[in-house]
This record gives structure tokens, C-alpha cells and sequence, in this order.
């Protein structure tokens, strides 16, 4: 697969904390990517490093294969949307769109014809005229994603877009730049705390914890396969037990629980109901058991309809089949 953008051996340091450690990465040409992780893990320094923000303490940026190391940022072509938005109240919402493309002298008429094509990509057609404190915050973002993209950029880099937003406009926002993306073939890099946001928008997620990455992969690679204790759990994996082979992890949904004794062919403990929650459709059963290493608890979650009558105090065996049972690297 064909990069849009490398970093080699990439190191960001402030004073005494490193906030990005020799990374190496690869930003897949025409695909979005996600660098995701909590605060502080090093996404959002290596997202101003991709923009020349900030350069490296060490390390290398390439950009199209070239190294940009020390290019400017606006020598860079790339387009950014931060958090903020950061429209210009004073202009039209044409004119903000229009912006970048007067700064780089594009003539007028072929400016105009730029402008409305992108307030038509992202549903704005009809707002060119307006300021930007008259619109919604959807509608600002939109914008902020139409003067991004007008100067047809080699790659979008997203700055945690949809953290200002609303829960009802965030689900609608993801599927418009998700959609933006594909109609335009865009190489996308979005930062995000939200592992929803990134499951359900990327095409390559890379997840990040004190400036290291994780695990680099397709959403149903780093979900359905995490490397290590820290994925599995980023990825809601909330059951951990260690087992003679190993430490391994598995998902609420997939664990069963049954009133006393049951045979397994995967994972198989006997355990104690410690609480049983009533959640509409589901039902969260609490079970402390023991593994290899003493006593630890499991949660199970399974449709209310087809539930067994566990209560508290009850002896159970919970269970889980070999085929759902990841293996973590400890």
C-alpha cells in the first residue's frame, strides 16, 4: 500500500517528558486513518509534527515520499481542521472557504467556482453568504471541513473535530467526513479519543499510549485481535483472566453464565453471582471466580430474554468458547 506520509524513528521531547518516543508510521495513501489513544499519549504532537507545527526532536517526517522534515507548514500542502473550528467571523462563509485559495493567488473566477463546489460537498450550498456566528455548530464545522479541502490538500488532517459537538450531531458528522472522504478520495489522518468514533469512521486505526504505538491495524484487526492488556482494554475488553497458557482476555457478550456445574471446551470457572443488573434488553451478571493467579471477577452480558434465573449468592459456572478467548501478550 502506497504511504502518503512516513515518520522515521520520530521523537518529540519537552524538557523532561517525551511525548512522542521513535515511532515509526505510515499514513495509507486514499484511506482515513485514525491516531487514537487517552490524553497525553503523543496523537495529537504527532499530528502538529505531520503539519510542521512542530518539528521533531529527532527523527524524520516524509510527506509523498519527500522529506519534510523541516518544510514549513504552509509549504506543506496540507489542509487542517482544528478543534476550534477557527473560522474568521468577519468574513462570508465563501470567503472563509475562499481563503486559502486567495492566499495561494488563484484567480478569481476559478476561486468562485472552487468555493461553491466545496459548500456543495458538505451541504452548504445555500449558506455562502452568511457569517459563520449564524450558523449551527455542524454548520461551522462543515465549513471548516469545505476551506480544508478547497485547496485540494495532499493530505486532511483532523484535530479531534467532533469533541464540540453535540452525541446526535457527532453520529451525523462522522458519516459526512466519512462520506467527504470517499467522494473525494482524500487521504485523511483524524485524532480522537473516542474508540467508537474511530472503529466506526477509519479505514487504519493506530493507537497510542505514552507516546508509543500499540498496535497499527484495520478496526476489525485491533478489535478483534489486540496484542496486548492495554488494547484489549482501550477496546472495551473488560474480563482479563490468566489461564495456564497465558493471559487472555474476553468480552462481556461472550461469556455465558449457568447455574451450577457446566463443561466447556474453552474457558469454564466456577464462580459466585456477585450482582445481577437489569438493563432492558441485557442483563450484567458480576461473577467472582478464581484464575491462575487467585481471585478475580467477570462480567457477562446477555439478552434479558433468554437470561438464566441467576441471583445474587448463587454458585455458577461462567464460560466462554475457545474461539472468543484472545490471547494477550502480559
Amino acid at each position: 500500500m502506497t504511504a502518503a506520509a512516513q515518520f522515521q524513528q520520530v521523537s518529540q521531547v519537552f524538557g523532561d517528558f517525551t511525548a512522542v518516543d521513535a515511532i515509526d508510521l505510515s499514513i495509507p495513501q486514499g484511506k482515513l486513518t485514525t491516531l487514537l489513544g487517552p490524553s497525553g499519549c503523543g496523537k495529537t504532537t504527532s499530528l502538529r509534527m505531520l503539519a510542521g507545527y512542530t518539528r521533531p526532536t529527532s527523527g524524520r517526517v516524509f510527506i509523498d515520499g519527500v522529506d519534510s522534515t523541516r518544510t514549513p507548514p504552509e509549504k506543506r500542502g496540507l489542509g487542517m481542521v482544528f478543534q476550534s473550528y477557527a473560522l474568521f467571523p468577519h468574513m462570508t462563509v465563501a470567503d472563509n472557504v475562499g481563503y486559502g485559495l486567495k492566499l495561494r493567488g488563484v484567480a478569481g473566477r476559478e476561486r468562485r467556482a472552487r468555493v461553491a463546489e466545496c459548500l456543495e460537498l458538505v451541504g452548504l450550498g445555500h449558506l455562502g453568504a452568511r457569517k459563520p456566528r449564524a450558523l449551527s455548530g455542524g454548520q461551522q464545522q462543515r465549513v471548516a471541513l469545505a476551506r480544508a479541502i478547497a485547496i485540494q490538500p495532499k493530505l486532511l488532517l483532523l484535530d479531534e473535530p467532533l469533541s464540540n459537538l453535540d452525541a446526535r450531531l457527532r453520529v451525523q458528522m462522522r458519516a459526512e467526513i466519512r462520506r467527504i472522504q470517499h467522494e473525494t478520495g482524500l487521504t485523511v489522518v483524524l485524532v480522537t479519543h473516542d474508540q467508537d468514533e474511530a472503529l466506526e469512521m477509519s479505514d487504519e486505526m493506530v493507537l497510542m499510549r505514552q507516546g508509543q504505538i500499540m498496535q497499527q491495524g484495520s478496526p476489525t484487526e485491533v478489535f478483534g485481535s489486540p496484542r496486548n492488556r492495554f488494547v484489549a482494554d482501550f477496546m472495551g475488553y473488560e474480563n482479563f483472566l490468566h489461564t495456564p497458557d497465558g493471559l487472555v482476555a474476553v468480552r462481556p457478550e461472550h461469556v455465558d453464565v449457568a447455574p451450577g456445574s457446566a463443561p466447556h471446551d474453552g474457558l469454564a470457572l466456577s464462580g459466585v453471582v456477585t450482582d445481577v443488573a437489569y438493563r432492558g434488553v441485557d442483563l450484567l451478571v458480576s461473577v467472582v471466580t478464581r484464575d491462575e493467579k487467585g481471585e478475580t471477577r467477570v462480567l457477562s452480558n446477555v439478552r434479558a430474554d433468554g437470561a438464566p434465573h441467576v441471583s445474587a449468592g448463587d454458585t455458577v459456572t461462567v464460560s466462554a468458547p475457545a474461539s472468543r478467548l484472545v490471547a494477550l501478550d502480559e
